[in-house]
């Protein structure tokens, strides 16, 4: 359990949290929003005693084991496996003291550490590090590999690793998806769910929040305030709260607007002085209400294409490998205007590759890359970030690439993008990892594109950002191809998806849903002959407890397979019941004026049957959909 009573903290002169209360019970998963720079990342460095409030107290009743990702990784040749299993601290103190007991030959305490390591279930640590190292994307020569040998963006992956192999009981976590695709992140979020701790995610992906959390943690006006429900849910929430807010405040100035003008009619008046003197400690003990703000602060939408060939661009037979490892291979792929295409694939199959070749980025090895003349690319990458003059403002940036333009109008035009005021002519080096994100989009935005090449866009984006960049690209008339973790923006932007794996790319028939159950199915077939750390023990016990869970999905699927007998059964009767009156109408004596009521009658019913049927069929429809979703779950 956190209790929070009433803390204030605050941070150079700006104020975080002002006297907040909050209490948050075992077990519980929660979300936390806020827009950057409320203090997000500032309660978790409260939490874990890094930062003191200023008033008030937070406590955590029985010293709660918590973890959290360290944003620095040690350049040691430590091998990733053994570096992650050091997340488990206990079990490292273990290892050591034992090897020490070893070293020195002292039996008794070699007994008492064993016992140790088999209460803690020390003896499948390698097999848990393996798992976890396996769905974060790594193979298994990277899991033997030195910790100093590997990028950043993978050393957050360890670093992720290390945290969930601690057996916690909270774990924080602030944007983990950030350095995933799109595998591991549906990794993550399965894995998520079956830890029983207390879970606080700083997150700006909208389906993983969905899908985990229980409860939203919104940080904003130096407050917290807990809402019941996922992202959506609070959503919807919200949006009725801000527009009570918005009435109530609007109440409230028509009441400051009267006093004032009372105080300012009668304040010289001797018999009104007192009177005037009231109402202007009235207005000082008034507890103001802020404005709602509804409205995103992004406003911006993708110019229509000056010219839009077709085709775009061609790919034909193409192959490229590096150090002699081919990656694709006859590779065939036509881009017209209006395709908007989704890439899927684990990390590695060449999915970033891919888009460097169609932005003619790197030299193949084979094959031809057809483009139109009229071909203009906007390319988005991570690595553009790092190419922005640091010593250069966002304004003198647009300024190089637009000359003639006028400053008012490239201002109006960062100001979409969020740079107002002085922050458009600030350094690009004292700009966030966001607003670099931000700039890197509007410059190419900019220059109307008619092919969008997009991998990983909403990196470093906040939850306004995504959604004001996947509306713009809703209405966006040119070609789009796009690698992303984001399945809000997958989901909204792309009409099709295909597949690399393999060294080659097809087409995924079917939504990210699909993608999701694919995935998780094909980890239940391969598991245990991936991880060659798994003992015959743990594969038994993986056998059992697979067949404790379809032995409980096959008990969910019996009321629905009731169910859908129960239709059918009922349907059968009812359009045998609409056939027979059917016979009845075809009858030329029922149309005499004589049995009209009779004819009305068998209408009547008639109408009332197909309206009943058609009720019955939506239903059953429905229920053969849950089936199908439940069976899928079922380990073959």
């Amino acid at each position: 359990m956190l209790v929070f009573k009433n803390i204030s903290l605050q941070r150079g002169s700006r104020i975080l949290f002002q006297n907040a209360s909050l209490t948050i019970h075992d077990g519980q998963k929660i979300g936390i929003t806020g827009a950057n720079g409320t203090g997000k990342s500032s309660l978790f460095s409260l939490i874990r005693n890094e930062l003191q409030t200023d008033t008030g107290e937070l406590s955590l009743p029985g010293n709660p084991v918590i973890a959290h990702v360290a944003q620095e990784t040690p350049s040691v040749t430590t091998a990733a496996l053994d570096y992650v299993m050091q997340g488990d601290q206990e079990l490292h103190k273990i290892k050591q003291e034992l090897h020490l007991a070893e070293t020195h030959g002292n039996g008794e305490k070699q007994a008492t550490l064993h016992v140790l390591l088999e209460n803690i279930d020390g003896y499948s640590a390698e097999s848990r590090a393996s798992r976890l190292l396996y769905g974060l994307g790594f193979s298994k020569n990277q899991t033997l590999s030195p910790v100093h040998t590997f990028s950043g963006g993978w050393r957050m992956r360890l670093n992720l690793a290390q945290a969930l192999m601690c057996r916690s009981d909270i774990l924080l976590l602030d944007e983990p998806t950030n350095h995933l695709d799109l595998d591991a992140v549906i990794w993550l979020q399965e894995w998520l769910h079956s830890y029983q701790g207390t879970l606080m995610l700083i997150s700006h992906d909208r389906d993983f929040l969905d899908d985990i959390v229980q409860y939203i943690l919104q940080i904003e006006n130096q407050s917290m305030t807990l809402y019941k429900g996922n992202y959506t849910s609070f959503e919807q929430q919200r949006t009725a709260q801000l527009a009570q807010q918005q009435s109530a405040y609007e109440k409230q100035q028509r009441e400051i607007g009267h006093m004032q003008k009372f105080v300012e009619r009668f304040r010289a008046k001797a018999s009104k002085a007192k009177q005037a003197q009231s109402r202007l400690k009235s207005l000082e003990k008034l507890e103001k209400i802020a404005p709602a703000h509804i409205d995103s602060p992004f406003t911006f939408q993708l110019f229509i294409p000056e010219k839009n060939p077709c085709p775009l661009i061609k790919l034909e037979d193409i192959s490229i490998a590096f150090t002699d490892k081919k990656v694709l291979s006859e590779i065939n792929l036509v881009i017209n205007p209006g395709d908007r295409i989704g890439l899927l694939g684990a990390n590695g199959t060449g999915k970033s590759t891919l888009i460097k070749i169609i932005a003619d980025e790197i030299s193949l090895h084979s094959g031809i890359r057809h483009a139109a003349v009229d071909l203009k690319i906007g390319y988005f990458a991570q690595h553009q970030l790092e190419q922005l003059h640091s010593d250069t403002s966002p304004l003198q940036h647009f300024q190089q690439i637009a000359p003639k333009a006028g400053e008012k109008e490239l201002r109006n035009f960062l100001g979409g993008f969020g740079f107002h005021g002085d922050t458009a002519l600030e350094p690009i080096d004292t700009l966030s990892g966001g607003q670099k994100a931000r700039l890197v989009l509007a410059l190419i935005v900019y220059q109307k594109p008619n092919l969008l090449l997009l991998d990983e866009p909403t990196n470093h984006l906040d939850l306004d950002m995504r959604h004001a960049l996947s509306v713009a690209l809703q209405d966006y008339s040119g070609a789009l191809v796009v690698v992303s973790h984001d399945r809000f923006l997958l989901r909204l932007v792309c009409d099709q998806f295909l597949l690399v794996g393999n060294q080659t790319i097809s087409e995924f028939n079917g939504d990210l849903d699909d993608y999701r159950s694919h995935l998780l199915n094909a980890a239940n077939v391969n598991k245990n002959s991936i991880d060659p750390l798994v003992s015959q023990q743990d594969k038994a016990i993986d056998r059992k407890f697979i067949r404790q869970q379809n032995a409980a999905t096959r008990q969910r699927l019996k009321p629905l397979t009731n169910k859908i007998k129960k239709l059918e059964k009922e349907l059968d009767q009812l359009n045998h019941d609409k056939k027979h009156i059917e016979i009845q109408l075809t009858d030329s004596t029922i149309y005499d004026k004589n049995n009209k009521t009779q004819l009305n009658e068998l209408i009547l019913e008639q109408n009332q049957l197909t309206q009943h049927i058609q009720s019955l069929e939506e239903q059953w429809l429905q229920s053969n959909e849950e089936l199908e979703h439940l069976n899928d779950e079922i380990s073959l």
